[in-house]
């Protein structure tokens, strides 16, 4: 057991231990450490937002600093759920407002943080509905039509989902349910929920305060998108499979060592392929080249972090900058996405 053996009476003396008890991939012992805080007379929602989501985001940097494979990801990742579960069940409000549905946008897989959101609105009281992970539109709009809903939460923690987001946000409004949104896909600062025209909350706790102000969850500014009139956007994600095949054509061509590849490391490479399509397209949706320019410095951090080097994707930047050169917003984004290449090089 990786418990210490006094236990701390405040999250912020846990905190070490909890996350040794994810390192060790201990799920007892993390349990113990929440309970313990419980017993203390610690708040659940302290817990959950001051214990298990600050180590839920430390679990998230090891992997991308490379100190944590995947599958010790993963592992804490199921700890810190079963933790939520627990501290849920000894909470065990009960409710007294209205349905709040919490999801997932369609093709987001990162269910961990709109849980929290989910368990911090539960114990405020309302009656809440997880749907958990990847929700696509119709079926959501489908759950929304059976049930009332006094409003929808969603969740997005890559901004190449925002194009999704945005379906599922204005299904919801023709269901007449207003919706708040959340997660690091929409913005730090919540740029790109404001570009959408949807209500954005940082945090759980402003979900919460947001969901229970109804005039405010609808007194939002329309969508600006009339940049999507030049088809852009809609031109390049036809072409996705297209320029991924053909991306990876010109970098074996241009560097040969990726032909001796191995089934994993090309399955990896036609990935970033693709998230690169992605993550433009998005920018395109959105309008903002900085969506599209922060992927590729972290994806520098990324491969440099796995011994990858930059030059390949310098590479790939280069092609679909020459392939889709009557694209005005996409060359654009790529240019500076090389800019920025080059300058970290320096």
């Amino acid at each position: 057991m990786t418990a210490p053996t006094t236990a701390p009476t405040d999250p912020s003396g846990a905190y070490p231990g909890y996350l040794d008890c994810l390192a060790d991939a201990d799920e007892d012992a993390a349990i113990d450490v929440a309970l313990d805080l419980l017993a203390a007379g610690v708040p659940a929602e302290r817990v959950l937002l001051d214990l298990v989501a600050p180590a839920q985001a430390e679990v998230g940097e090891r992997w991308a600093r490379n100190e944590w494979s995947v599958a010790q990801e993963h592992a804490a990742t199921h700890i810190s759920e079963r933790v939520v579960a627990a501290v849920a069940a000894h909470a065990n409000p009960r409710p007294t407002g209205g349905r709040v549905v919490v999801a997932c946008t369609d093709g987001e897989w990162h269910a961990l943080p709109p849980r929290l959101v989910a368990e911090v609105l539960r114990l405020r009281g309302w009656q809440v509905t997880f749907l958990g992970a990847s929700v696509p539109a119709a079926h959501l709009v489908s759950y929304l039509h059976r049930h009332d809903a006094h409003a929808v939460a969603l969740a997005c923690a890559l901004p190449m989902r925002l194009p999704h987001a945005h379906r599922m946000i204005e299904a919801c409004r023709r269901s007449d349910v207003p919706v708040v949104v959340g997660g690091r896909g929409f913005g730090a600062d919540g740029r790109w929920a404001r570009r959408l025209g949807v209500a954005w909350a940082p945090d759980a706790p402003a979900a919460a305060d947001l969901v229970g102000d109804e005039r405010a969850l609808r007194r939002v500014p329309p969508a600006q998108l009339a940049h999507l009139s030049d088809d852009e956007y809609a031109s390049l994600v036809r072409r996705r499979s297209e320029l991924i095949d053909r991306a990876l054509a010109d970098l074996r061509e241009r560097a040969p060592a990726t032909r001796d590849y191995t089934p994993a490391q090309l399955d990896s490479t036609v990935s970033d392929l693709g998230y690169l399509v992605d993550f433009l397209a998005a920018s395109l949706y959105v309008d903002d080249v900085s969506l599209f320019t922060d992927f590729v410095d972290w994806m520098v951090t990324i491969l440099t972090s796995r011994g990858v080097p930059a030059a390949a994707l310098e590479l790939t930047l280069e092609h679909y900058g020459r392939v889709l050169h009557d694209f005005p917003r996409a060359a654009h984004a790529l240019t500076l996405g090389r800019a920025g290449l080059s300058a970290a090089r320096r």
